[in-house]
C-alpha cells in the first residue's frame, strides 16, 4: 500500500485494534496501561502515516510501536513512583485464572514470545523481525517459556498431562 491508498483509519483501527490491544494487556497486566498504550499506538499511527508495502508489513509495524509503547511505560518516572491496582479478571474456569497467574509469573521476555507466537499465530522469523532477533533466539526462547510454565503449573498442579 502507497501513501496515496492508504484506508480510512477506523478501518486501520478495526482491523489491528484487537491485536494491539492483547498485547498491550499482556505486556503492561493492567487494563488502565493497555488503554494508554493502545491509545499511544494508533496516536502515533495517525501522526506518522507509515504507508505498508504489505498486510504482514503493518502487522509487523503495529506489533513492534506497541512493544517499544511498553517499554516506554516501564521506563517512564511516573511508573516507578506509583503503586500498581490488582485486577479482577473474569475467567470461567479454576485453570483459566490459574493459568494467567501462572503466566504472570514469566519473564517478559517470554511472555512476549508465547503470546505472539500462541495468540497472535505469529511464526518464529515473523516474531524475530518483529522483536529484532534471531529466529533461533526465538526458539529458544519459546522452548525455554514452555518448559518454565509446564514446570509452574505442574507446581501448582493445573497441568493434566
Amino acid at each position: 500500500m502507497t501513501g496515496q491508498q492508504r484506508p480510512k483509519d477506523e478501518a486501520v483501527i478495526q482491523q489491528f485494534g484487537p491485536m494491539v490491544y492483547r498485547l498491550a494487556f499482556a505486556q503492561t497486566r493492567s487494563q488502565a496501561d493497555a488503554d494508554d498504550v493502545y491509545q499511544e499506538v494508533f496516536l502515533r499511527y495517525v501522526e506518522k502515516a507509515p504507508a505498508f508495502h504489505s498486510g504482514d508489513h503493518a502487522k509487523a509495524w503495529f506489533l513492534r510501536v506497541t512493544i517499544n509503547c511498553c517499554n516506554d511505560l516501564w521506563r517512564s518516572p511516573w511508573r516507578r513512583r506509583s503503586a500498581p491496582l490488582t485486577e479482577d479478571l473474569p475467567f470461567e474456569t479454576r485453570e483459566e485464572l490459574g493459568l494467567h497467574q501462572e503466566l504472570l509469573k514469566l519473564p517478559k521476555k517470554y511472555r512476549v514470545v508465547l503470546h505472539l507466537f500462541y495468540w497472535e499465530d505469529m511464526t518464529t522469523a515473523e516474531i524475530a523481525q518483529v522483536l529484532d532477533l534471531k529466529p533461533a533466539a526465538v526458539r529458544q526462547r519459546l522452548t525455554r517459556a514452555r518448559a518454565m510454565l509446564r514446570e509452574l503449573l505442574e507446581e501448582e498442579d493445573l497441568l493434566h498431562v
